[in-house]
């Protein structure tokens, strides 16, 4: 029999397993329900692996849809240490066929872990390493697929387009500015082991990563191609120490197309040097403009009505004091007198000196400060430069004088094309810009578009068109002679810039310059070509820049369908131009009587009549004098 004490012992030893029992399965109950997802994670994470799977990062795109840059399928090399017999003889291998060290192999494949990346050595390798390593057979060996960039044109645009680094991020370029849309997020493959690292025998897990966005260009490659070409040949006939072109469409601030040399291949960056990969010329460089910006200066005199460029004179004398400087004209004797349309003509400068003068520092500097010299223009590309401006309260009487013909000052070539661009399309400063939208590869829907965007007007629509007649000008009368295209109103200003080294000035050594609009009435392109420091040439503009220039128009000519205009100033011709004379109408008159009017062609008759039904080429057309007439007889 048990005591009393006893059974009130069991009584209490009963009531706290019962109580245990309820605290038990309360817990069960509470991992079960509350605590299950949790649990099963850190348990998966203990015996699972994600390794990174690369979406397919954004392609970049021309105006018309064309694939500029893509992406190709590579593969990246991985090793479970583990699993590997013997590690000696996989690294001679691996280093063998990776081009490395094997001490550098071989500390991947002893580190204390599940699953290694061979990084940098075995990242997105070549089709031909990718066999040699699948030839290995070797377990603990395997390769994951990830994109390569690939740069369908090569070197073409490479400043434009930059460059990706080894973890898919843009570095330079539209790469670079736009790196946000482009880039695609990582998916992963679950790998799955024991805790020693071993691959244990379950399927893997794919999670898919999400895609970037396209980005299409303002870009028009039928231009690009022509200033690529032109740019190789200005290499290979003058070896310059720099080139550069830029094309942008006045009227909207799109850039058609834009390159420089020295240039690079992104499909293979590692091969250049930084100063070669990270300096995209047309926005980066700095330097003085030159005769170029006398197109600047001529504007403001206009705009501010102090001088008529038709009715003023001026007379030089081939050079003119500025605080006790001379300055001197390029042509010895100087250009007598001249009306100042002759002055931009002949880019005289003393004749710029008194257009200085007459606008004073500050009508002058509020001019370089309108146009955006000065400051950056804001183009969606890095790297771009500011110039440098006289600060006004230093600007005297030399500083003036300079400052109007384009010495003294440094600006950029993306600058001076902003600022003829607003010259000629009625006054309008514009935001350049080189991406058109952003597009959702999947869906083709537009994320983001980019349109014109207009800063301020700076000068009178009248201004505007004076300006555009003097441009003009100078293509047929003046140093543009040689970019002078019958039956297209080409307009342009040349310009020699001496160049500047711990500063003093460099003995010949200039940069050569030409600014071109296309068509001079209503330009649709503005074109700007340097060439830094040619050999083999003469050294004035006229005759380096300006044949190179005219190729290049003739191609933006076809690319914009651009159609022959009326108006066009007559070339004053030299001892080797082909003299162009216009057909008259003569349809329906009696042959005998048109004859006089027909002297300067070759005729051909058909049909045997004394009147003209008709006459090929059409009358109005103008064709080189002596060229073969057709003329048909009823």
């Amino acid at each position: 029999m048990f005591s009393r004490k006893s059974n009130l012992r069991m009584k209490y030893l009963l009531i706290l397993f019962i109580i245990l029992s309820i605290i038990i399965l309360l817990k069960v109950l509470y991992i079960e329900i509350f605590k299950n997802n949790m649990l099963s994670r850190k348990a998966s994470l203990s015996w699972s692996k994600d390794l990174p799977v690369e979406s397919e990062r954004g392609k970049i795109l021309d105006r018309n849809y064309n694939e500029l840059v893509t992406n190709k399928i590579s593969a990246s090399l991985y090793v479970v240490p583990n699993e590997l017999k013997n590690k000696k003889d996989v690294c001679i291998k691996l280093s063998s066929i990776l081009n490395c060290e094997c001490k550098d192999i071989y500390n991947h494949l002893t580190k204390n872990v599940a699953i290694e990346k061979i990084f940098p050595e075995g990242v997105k390798l070549s089709k031909e390493k990718i066999e040699k390593i699948n030839k290995l057979n070797i377990k603990g060996i395997f390769l994951l697929s990830e994109n390569k960039r690939y740069y369908k044109y090569g070197k073409t645009l490479s400043h434009v387009l930059g460059y990706v680094g080894d973890y898919n991020q843009g570095l330079s370029g539209i790469e670079s500015y736009y790196d946000k849309y482009l880039r695609s997020s990582y998916g992963a493959v679950k790998y799955y082991a024991d805790r020693d690292g071993n691959k244990l025998n379950i399927s893997d897990d794919l999670v898919n990563g999400k895609e970037g966005f396209d980005v299409r260009l303002t870009i028009n490659m039928d231009i690009q191609k022509s200033i690529e070409r032109e740019l190789d040949n200005v290499v290979y006939k003058f070896d310059p120490d720099k080139a550069l072109a830029l094309v942008m469409n006045p009227e909207t601030g799109e850039i058609l197309a834009m390159s420089s040399r020295p240039n690079f291949n992104p499909n293979n960056y590692k091969k250049y040097k930084s100063n070669v990969l990270n300096r995209n010329l047309p926005i980066f460089s700095t330097y003085e403009p030159g005769s170029t910006q006398k197109i600047i200066s001529m504007t403001a005199a206009v705009n501010e009505n102090v001088l008529d460029i038709d009715k003023d004179r001026f007379y030089d004398s081939g050079s003119v004091k500025v605080s006790g400087v001379r300055i001197g004209c390029w042509k010895s004797g100087g250009h007598g007198d001249q009306s100042f349309m002759e002055v931009f003509q002949n880019s005289c400068n003393p004749g710029f000196v008194e257009i200085g003068k007459r606008l004073g520092k500050d009508k002058l500097f509020s001019y370089l400060y309108k146009f955006g010299f000065g400051t950056k223009t804001g183009i969606d590309l890095e790297g771009e430069g500011k110039g440098i401006l006289f600060d006004l309260k230093n600007v005297h009487d030399l500083e003036l004088a300079t400052t109007a013909f384009g010495q003294g000052i440094s600006v950029t070539p993306i600058q001076q094309v902003r600022a003829v661009s607003a010259i000629v399309n009625g006054g309008y400063l514009l935001k350049p810009y080189i991406v058109k939208d952003i597009i959702d590869s999947k869906t083709g829907t537009v994320v983001k578009s980019f349109h014109k965007k207009v800063l301020r007007k700076i000068i009178k629509d009248e201004t505007s068109k004076t300006m555009r007649r003097a441009l003009e000008n100078v293509v047929a009368k003046g140093g543009g002679k040689a970019a002078y295209i019958e039956g297209y109103r080409v307009g342009g200003k040349t310009g020699t810039a001496q160049k500047q080294e711990n500063g003093k000035y460099l003995v010949g050594n200039y940069i050569m310059s030409f600014m071109s609009v296309v068509p001079a009435n209503k330009p649709k392109a503005v074109l700007y070509l340097a060439i830094d420091n040619p050999k083999h040439t003469p050294k004035l503009s006229s005759y380096t820049t300006t044949p190179v220039a005219r190729r290049i128009l003739l191609d933006i000519i076809d690319a914009l369908e651009i159609k022959k205009q009326k108006g066009q100033i007559p070339k004053d011709l030299e001892w080797n131009d082909t003299e162009y004379v216009t057909i008259p109408n003569v349809i329906g008159k009696k042959l005998k009587d048109a004859k006089n009017k027909l002297k300067d062609f070759t005729l051909v008759y058909s049909g045997s009549g004394k009147k003209i039904e008709d006459i090929s080429p059409k009358p109005g057309t103008r064709i080189p004098k002596d060229s073969t007439l057709r003329i048909l007889l009823n």
